[in-house]
């Protein structure tokens, strides 16, 4: 059989882990396809900076050691030389190539192997984990090796770095193969500098010597030097922010800040540090001289200048501190009474009051003891009250502070006289039209609501109490008192200014919508009162006010309220402003008051047309052929989003059997009903016809058609969803009597609905507060940080406030959206004030606005703006230019500056002579960084080898030296 055939064949020769482990790195230089020869273009000038670089990773391991191995590169196009390159046969590798390239010296941003190699692509083996370090030599060694048999096995071009020692130091060395040629990557690191090496003479000596060229007169080697200055000293600059003075409240004002605005602008300077790069970028050998005694490197006769700042870390902002207090109020638990004590406004003696007492205070009839509205009045009371429990000083909010945010949240309290309120009412219940332009209508966008609504108000309000006065108690109090104050006008009948009249708009946030909620009950509420007074000439600005408040307003109190189940309510068209009451039929029947009377009695003897609006333009009555009149409609009941929620559940809840079906089509035609009882009152002898044509006119189908005569007729009939049997219109329209809006039951029970929403206020803890109000903040901090930037003009912030408004759009639509969401939001736009403080500290620094010329005060804008949106910026003229000149002047006056401490002094005589050579001759500080770029091409290690590209990168800070260099070798012989 064919089975027995197979044998196995063992092979015995296992690979050892070091082989293993060079196999991996072939394979994944093969799977990132590097290898063979690598071509591309000669490397343009910046194109470091400007260029996209781009990594790949991947993980291999030695044993049970773990390595990453990560490609960096410069994205290129690909070339379409690809015909000539190959025939240069001895071309040598493109890394090779690019260490002699000069136009990226120093790049502003990128990997350290690029500054100090100027290569466009390479690949780094490192220790995965971040803690573990190759320390030891021989496993240095043995590294280095593996690269080596990699490379020359795969034949790839691309230099291959190793990490060794701790992860900080930096330390790489590497290797990078082509036909016949090498280059070793090696380098020093030391924190001590050996004096010999602080100048360049030092460092020449160091390269010649590594190259060890066996030419007598040694080509030419060609260099590349910047000096780097830092200036951390603004002497002669104040920070211009003043902070806010927290004790001065002078007409409504807290320390410069109105109640109402947001601060804005950094607490401390957020540019921290100036750094000056003076370059010379090609200087040949023995064209200067720098050594031990003497140096020619001048910065100001260096032939390019460029300029980075750096940045505070996280500069103290007032708008993002604002946000940030007023967030951290979402995640507090407590609720208002525990935070104000729980008895706050329990009336003395009556802690133990039984619920008999509330019952009779509720049943019998009380005078309002106010007949004007006073905001003030209510709160000396109340403070009294709190008193009591509290001793005398620790109320949150002092009264000065409280009575000037209740006057700012409710300007008609201000008015000493009712019937001036009374004339002013309707025009501050927010009739006004709204602007038109977007930034009025990001409410919508953001869930919050209008800025110049009641509710953005008090959302601004809050903010400033919970940074400035008393924290989270201040919350409270002011929440407190702002609830009493939403009860005193629901009581007393008065319009809460600053909200759009109309049913609650459903693109606000919750608490905008019960404010609104609320307004709609206390004006159905006000017209019911003005309407059991009387006559319409009640409506006159006396009407509400002495005699008239004190009879009328408390009618509500009557014990008869449960049975009367018609209130009055409004409903008028534009030309005339009319009051119906309706009346129970209790009442009907005892003839209350005349005119009722004589209606119930004509009304039973012939059916009389009762609330007509207005005849409705063409339509006829279809039998008796009269005028059809559109009746005096019940208007519909306001909702906000709860309600309609809370409405769709029970709906849904109702489920699919045939009771459930009518128990939803019961409910949802209440306001069906009541508009059929209307029309049928309006229109003595109408049939469901007449009124499906003026309710829903699609529902008729009219349609041409040739009677017995021969002549053409519109002929009309029901559509078939009217037609079909038991349908819920022809119910209705049969159990429908004919009764006007006005003596119908209310749709609408607006003593419910406002009592509802006052509870609804009243059980607010502050952190559900924080949370109704946050997308107000959230939308005036917008607004603000975009008039901050209109003066500014900074191209990338205008870009990033985009972003904000369309990512909060995103997440504050969300009922409840995640507080890492909300954070981020608010990170981003302390990101944006950051900025704009930051180009408004350059502006000072730089004397943009002092500047006289026009044209030398637009390149220094233009300069200003580039050092905030740029990681380096070049100072067109050197140090010769506009720019350029304020730097020396900058540098010079911080090195005026006579007092230095003793320790500086001491370190400054036992700095390096380079130091002191450098502070003595020169206006500017000693260089903080000086780095050195050398390079050369010359034969090695014979002199019979090809001339391959040697380059020494030297850098030199206060605490560090390094030198990194490439030597290359001719391997065709050795």
């Amino acid at each position: 059989q064919p089975e027995s055939e197979v044998f196995e064949i063992t092979d015995f020769t296992t690979a050892s882990e070091w082989e293993r482990f060079i196999s991996k790195i072939e394979e994944v230089l093969n799977d990132w396809k590097l290898i063979g020869i690598s071509s591309g273009k000669p490397l343009e000038k910046g194109i470091f900076t400007t260029g996209t670089w781009e990594e790949k990773s991947d993980e291999i391991s030695f044993a049970d050691f773990k390595f990453s191995v990560t490609h960096h590169y410069l994205v290129q196009e690909p070339s379409d030389k690809d015909g000539k390159e190959e025939l240069e046969e001895d071309a040598l590798p493109l890394p090779m190539q690019d260490l002699l390239c000069m136009n990226n010296d120093f790049p502003p941003r990128a990997h350290c192997l690029v500054r100090w190699y100027g290569l466009r692509e390479f690949v780094v083996i490192a220790p995965a984990a971040n803690n573990d370090a190759v320390v030891s030599e021989s496993k240095c060694n043995l590294l280095l090796s593996s690269v080596s048999i990699a490379l020359g096995n795969t034949g790839c071009q691309v230099p291959l770095f190793v990490q060794i020692h701790h992860k900080w130091r930096r330390l790489y060395v590497g290797e990078c193969q082509g036909p016949g040629v090498r280059t070793d990557f090696e380098m020093v690191h030391l924190r001590k500098v050996p004096s010999q090496y602080t100048h360049l003479a030092g460092l020449l000596d160091i390269f010649k010597t590594k190259i060890g060229c066996p030419l007598t007169p040694l080509p030419p080697v060609s260099m590349a030097i910047r000096l780097t200055f830092v200036l951390q000293d603004w002497q002669q600059y104040f920070w211009p922010q003043q902070p806010p003075d927290i004790d001065a409240l002078v007409g409504g004002e807290v320390g410069g800040l109105e109640f109402g605005k947001l601060p804005f602008g950094a607490c401390e300077d957020p540019i921290s540090e100036l750094h000056l790069a003076t370059t010379w970028p090609h200087l040949a050998e023995g064209i200067i001289v720098d050594n031990d005694v003497y140096s020619d490197l001048d910065p100001l006769q260096a032939p390019q200048w460029s300029v980075r700042v750096r940045k505070a870390d996280n500069p103290q902002c007032l708008l993002g501190d604002f946000l940030t207090e007023f967030f951290k109020l979402c995640r507090r638990k407590e609720s208002t009474d525990e935070i104000l004590g729980r008895s706050a406004f329990d009336e003395e003696g009556k802690e133990v009051a039984d619920i008999s007492h509330a019952l009779s205070k509720l049943t019998e009839p009380a005078p309002v003891p106010i007949p004007k509205l006073s905001v003030t009045n209510m709160v000396h009371s109340a403070k009294k009250k709190i008193r009591k429990h509290r001793g005398v000083d620790e109320s949150p909010l002092n009264n000065d502070v409280l009575n000037t945010i209740l006057l700012f949240l409710f300007p008609d309290a201000a008015d000493k006289l009712a019937d001036v309120f009374e004339n002013r009412a309707s025009t501050s219940a927010g009739n006004n039209p709204p602007p038109e332009n977007e930034d009025y209508n990001l409410f919508s966008h953001f869930k919050s609501a209008p800025s110049d609504s009641l509710t953005y108000k008090l959302a601004l309000c809050l903010c400033m109490i919970n940074f400035y006065h008393g924290g989270v108690k201040g919350v409270a109090h002011l929440w407190q008192e702002f609830v009493l104050e939403m009860r005193y006008r629901w009581e007393n009948n008065y319009l809460i200014p600053g909200l759009a009249n109309g049913s609650p708009d459903l693109r606000c946030c919750l608490l905008h919508q019960k404010l609104q909620m609320l307004n709609c009950c206390i004006e159905r509420k006000k017209a019911r009162d003005e309407g059991k007074r009387g006559s319409v000439s009640d409506r006159s600005p006396g009407g509400a006010s002495g005699d008239g408040a004190k009879g009328g307003d408390h009618s509500g109190d009557n014990p008869d309220r449960e049975k009367e189940f018609g209130k009055s309510w409004e409903s008028w068209s534009d030309s005339e402003e009319e009051f119906f009451e309706c009346l129970s039929d209790t009442e009907d029947l005892k003839g209350n008051g005349q005119e009722n009377g004589k209606k119930g009695a004509k009304e039973s003897v012939n059916l009389k047309p009762e609330g007509r609006l207005h005849p409705h333009g063409k339509l006829m009555l279809l039998h008796p052929g009269e005028p059809l009149y559109v009746p005096i409609t019940q208007e519909p009941a306001p909702m906000t989003e709860d309600l309609l929620e809370e409405q769709s559940e029970v709906l849904a809840k109702l489920g699919t059997s045939a009771e459930g079906a009518y128990l939803r089509a019961r409910m949802q035609s209440a306001c069906l009903l009541s508009d059929m009882e209307s029309f049928k009152a309006a229109n003595p002898g109408c049939c469901l016809e007449d009124f499906v044509r003026w309710y829903s006119p699609r529902d008729y189908i009219e349609e041409e058609v040739v009677d017995e005569k021969g002549n053409k007729v519109i002929r009309g009939e029901l559509s078939a969803r009217m037609k079909i049997p038991s349908n819920m219109w022809v119910e209705a329209w049969e159990t429908a009597k004919p009764v006007p809006a006005r003596r119908q039951k209310r749709l609408f029970d607006d003593t419910r609905e406002a009592e509802k929403v006052l509870h609804y206020l009243a059980v607010q803890k502050p952190a559900d507060l924080a949370r109704h109000l946050l997308p107000c903040i959230i939308h005036a901090a917008v607004l603000k940080v975009k008039e901050e930037e209109a003066l500014e003009d900074i191209s990338s912030v205008k870009k990033i406030i985009k972003q904000i408004i369309s990512h909060s759009s995103k997440v504050l639509r969300f009922p409840s959206p995640e507080d890492k969401k909300l954070e981020e939001i608010i990170a981003q736009i302390m990101s944006v004030e950051a900025i704009i403080a930051r180009a408004r500290s350059l502006k000072a620094k730089f004397g943009v606005e002092k500047c006289e010329n026009e044209e030398e005060k637009e390149d220094l804008q233009r300069f200003v703006n580039s050092l905030l949106e740029q990681p380096e910026v070049s100072v067109v003229g050197a140090g010769r230019g506009p720019a350029g000149s304020i730097i020396h002047k900058l540098f010079v006056n911080a090195q005026r500056v006579p007092a230095v401490p003793p320790l500086e002094e001491e370190l400054r005589r036992s700095g390096s002579p380079e130091e002191r050579r450098q502070g003595l001759q020169s206006e500017f500080p000693p260089p903080t960084g000086r780095e050195v770029i050398l390079r050369t091409s010359v034969p090695r290690p014979a002199p019979y080898s090809k001339a391959l590209p040697q380059r020494m990168y030297s850098v030199l800070t206060r605490e560090d030296f390094r030198l990194a260099g490439a030597f290359s070798a001719d391997t065709t012989f050795f």
